[in-house]
């Protein structure tokens, strides 16, 4: 098979992809600002509250990527919410690069104990990225058949 035909099959549209990345960031950013001024004014962020509801607010922000992707594309929702997912997160880290260097508490951006960016969390970002913005598309298009006419 040749890379023509490999291509012949793709059709990403871009800008919806792109749509849904910053749809999702537009979420996570915020959130990612709001755990970092929190971990930095709290004495033990780590084992407080705060932690779960913003992990499920970045959660949201994926499917909210997904969503829109998985709207913007109905004949391939699943695709485009991926790469919407895996996109936000890319536009996510140049913001979390800047928190780190802002913040200069010791820690290394990709090597140490309490490195700012694991290789490990990068991985999970991204395949939890793509996932929740998959159930983001489906979700999408489910609601979108139930609204739509029946013949």
């Amino acid at each position: 098979m040749t890379t023509q035909e490999l291509d012949a099959g793709l059709d990403i549209e871009w800008r919806v992809v792109l749509r849904g990345a910053l749809v999702g960031l537009a979420v996570i950013a915020p959130v990612s600002v709001l755990g970092a001024v929190l971990d930095h004014e709290m004495t033990d962020f780590d084992s407080s509250g705060w932690r779960y509801p913003l992990f499920v607010l970045i959660l949201l922000g994926y499917g909210a990527a997904g969503w829109v992707a998985g709207r913007g594309k109905p004949d391939s929702p699943i695709t485009h919410a991926a790469l919407a997912g895996i996109g936000a997160f890319v536009l996510w880290v140049p913001l979390r690069i800047a928190i780190w260097a802002v913040r200069e508490d010791g820690r290394g951006l990709f090597t140490g104990d309490r490195a700012a960016l694991r290789p490990s969390q990068v991985f999970g970002q991204v395949v939890i990225g793509a996932a929740i913005a998959m159930i983001g598309a489906f979700l999408a298009i489910r609601v979108a058949n139930r609204r739509a006419p029946t013949a």
